[in-house]
């Protein structure tokens, strides 16, 4: 394979000129910009929001935007490395949404697939496809693609969750739209997560004929995957990852089709270094303290920050504690990058 590649000042004017005219353009002499070798161009940075600093900012914008103005009160977490695209990563969108107390975040449906985890509040509620989603902070709730949903605050104090949405993807597929709802109805009865799927490896018998609901349930309370962790710290190795997937209850696939989400448990003192991976990622700290190294770039967290890591980055992470564990909850793009056969895992790290 040649080393040194035509360049476009090397075409002649009149060509180059022709084929401006028919909007052609040669792939040579940029086709390393396009596929470059041994490693993609990344614009994404490792970068932190640190939770102390935006929630100020979240509280003045429930004081500057009624929710009648605003549809959906969110500030957009952008990666510096992308901009002026408000996006966390390449694939992932990082959003903060606040809904104060009595406010009604009013029913939509749109084709970007988006998913709720709680860091702040309670009394909150997602309804979604008719079907009330109690909001605890950790809890994790869906609200896939093209289904209906609507945000209520019912509690004295401020909501506050993060919005993860595969809205880039669907925007450069130029398929990104919205549609406005009538309020929903709801039932009495309890979330799926509360009776239909409430042990793991049980389903209802009659679920095993598959009904074709993709999402058969859409909230992942922080109280049972809290206690997973627990359970899964206390009998794994040493040098095991306590590390657990967010998954359809009925197939095991990932729980979304686009963006993956997992959670991982530090324990004291622990240092972890992950496989390096094709995915960019971001996670939320939902308990503890500690810093990952990304690149060779070292950030501090604590609880509710928000961390972004470029695809393909070499990552540590370590418990800042030596007496209590950290709990974070990641995102990711490998159900997507799996599907379309680029996913890949590289070499370990050395902790």
């Amino acid at each position: 394979m040649g080393k040194v590649l035509g360049t476009i000042d090397e075409l002649p004017a009149d060509y180059r000129d022709e084929l401006a005219r028919h909007n052609a353009t040669p792939l040579w002499p940029s086709i390393r910009g396009i596929i470059p070798f041994g490693m993609p161009e990344r614009r994404a940075r490792p970068h932190i929001w640190r939770y102390r600093e935006m929630r100020p900012l979240m509280l003045r914008a429930g004081e500057l935007t009624p929710i009648e103005k605003a549809e959906r009160r969110v500030l957009m977490l952008g990666n510096p490395g992308l901009a002026p695209e408000p996006f966390a990563t390449a694939s992932i969108f990082f959003g903060l949404q606040l809904v104060l107390p009595g406010e009604t975040a009013p029913n939509h449906r749109h084709s970007p697939s988006a998913v709720r985890i709680v860091v702040e509040g309670e009394g909150g509620f997602t309804i979604v496809q008719g079907e009330r989603c109690p909001m605890a902070r950790g809890d994790l709730i869906l609200t896939p693609a093209q289904h209906w949903h609507q945000h209520e605050h019912h509690g004295s104090k401020p909501m506050v969750w993060v919005d993860a949405l595969d809205a880039p993807t669907v925007m450069r597929l130029d398929a990104a739209y919205c549609v406005p709802g009538r309020e929903q109805s709801t039932s009495d009865r309890p979330d799926a997560s509360q009776w239909r799927y409430r042990g793991a490896g049980l389903l209802p018998y009659e679920r095993l004929q598959r009904t074709g609901n993709a999402y058969p349930q859409l909230r992942y309370p922080w109280a049972a995957v809290r206690a997973a962790l627990a359970d899964f710290a206390a009998q794994a190795g040493r040098d095991e990852p306590v590390h657990i997937a967010y998954v359809n209850p009925e197939t095991g696939e990932p729980c979304m089709p686009v963006l993956g989400f997992s959670a991982l448990m530090l324990r004291p003192g622990e240092t972890l270094a992950p496989p390096r991976r094709s995915t960019s990622a971001g996670f939320v700290v939902i308990e503890g303290e500690g810093e990952s190294e990304i690149d060779g770039q070292t950030v501090a967290w604590s609880e509710n920050d928000l961390v972004a890591i470029p695809n393909h980055a070499k990552v540590r992470h370590r418990n800042g504690s030596g007496t209590r564990p950290a709990c974070l909850i990641q995102v990711d793009d490998a159900p997507l990058q799996r599907k379309i056969g680029i996913f890949e895992e590289f070499d370990a790290a050395r902790a």
